[in-house]
């Protein structure tokens, strides 16, 4: 996947750097996800009754945490280029002007939905680094997955409410 700056946008995509921002954020978050696949069978190979049913210690630990992160990678660049399901069975009559003032609306309302779960998740890691806070089996301290989901979920924030507001703005000036 390359990110072309002299491709046309999609209706509605944010400012060409914030989308390459998202875009290479959610290539890190597919390396991660190869790097997990490969983990993964690393670990059922070793797991399996040729190799004598070994496993890698922990591996579902390292799993859950890449999972998340990756998650985390991908949603900025779904959001940027309006990737998310939107239910539009009762819009469908509406003229484009309130289709667009509507969608507005309901992405400055995830924008807060999303800053309120970023500051929940900086809580939740704020508290694993003052309790110290490690996995079971590797000891390895989960804040840093929790702070890194935090920053990918302020910055998913941040875009929703850029899109909401800036797509407010250009409905009101299309009067």
């Amino acid at each position: 996947m390359s990110v072309d700056a002299e491709a046309p946008a999609p209706a509605g995509a944010p400012d060409s750097r914030i989308g390459n921002v998202a875009a290479y954020v959610a290539m890190a978050g597919g390396l991660l996800s190869v790097g997990l696949a490969l983990m993964v069978v690393t670990s059922v190979t070793l797991r399996s009754r040729w190799v004598g049913g070994a496993g890698v210690p922990g591996d579902f630990e390292l799993a859950q945490m890449l999972t998340a992160v990756s998650v985390f990678c991908f949603l900025p660049f779904c959001q940027a280029r309006k990737g998310h399901v939107i239910v539009d069975a009762a819009s469908q009559k509406w003229s484009p002007l309130w289709r667009a003032r509507v969608d507005a609306v309901w992405e400055i309302v995830a924008g807060l939905a999303l800053g309120l779960m970023a500051w929940q998740l900086g809580q939740g890691a704020l508290g694993m680094v003052q309790s110290g806070t490690r996995s079971m089996v590797l000891g390895l301290p989960l804040a840093p997955a929790v702070w890194t989901c935090t920053a990918l979920c302020g910055f998913l924030a941040g875009l929703a409410l850029w899109r909401g507001l800036t797509g407010l703005l250009s409905s009101a000036s299309a009067r």
